[in-house]
């Protein structure tokens, strides 16, 4: 196995050459041009990246998680929640990273096989990066206004939790 995971992408590359010489197709010239485009794609989405970079430092450093787990710590203690589940679900649609820093430290901190662990996994498998995906894909193609596409991304990341907690409930 680790010697096929080793090859897999080289010959995937000669098999492109290949295929593209089959073609007849200017392999160099059509990569020179898929690097523009990528250039020119990524100069789009900058200004996108670095604005949600930023709003996500505000966030973290707002202490905001921190209020609102002490505002529903009660509520979770009474369903036998782990608290460690609620920062990963709120910070889950803003960014991945810190998703799975905080998915590590409950592997750190439980386990991965005992329930906070297999929540916060299953967790993670059930909701996106919201946020982080409407500021890059509507950032790269220049769309201001997302009209619904908030609501409804921020409401499938509601429904991913709560199946979550049902999955991880009913299995385990």
């Amino acid at each position: 196995m680790s010697f096929l995971s080793k090859i897999v992408i080289p010959l995937f590359v000669v098999f492109v050459l290949f295929y593209g010489l089959k073609k007849k197709v200017m392999i160099y010239d059509t990569f020179l041009e898929g690097a523009k485009e990528g250039l020119v794609t990524v100069f789009n989405i900058f200004p996108s990246i670095i604005a949600m970079v930023f709003a996500i430092n505000i966030f973290l450093d707002s202490h905001l998680i921190e209020t609102v787990l002490g505002v529903l710590e009660p509520v979770f203690l009474k369903v036998g929640l782990p608290l460690n589940i609620l920062p990963m679900a709120l910070v889950r649609p803003i960014s991945g990273t810190a998703s799975l820093a905080v998915l590590n430290d409950i592997f750190v901190n439980f386990g991965p096989d005992s329930y906070a662990g297999r929540l916060a996994s299953t967790l993670q498998g059930c909701t996106d990066t919201t946020i982080y995906v409407l500021a890059l894909y509507f950032g790269s193609v220049k769309i201001k206004k997302t009209r619904y596409a908030l609501s409804t991304g921020l409401f499938a990341d509601l429904v991913g939790i709560l199946a979550s907690l049902v999955i991880v409930s009913f299995f385990f």
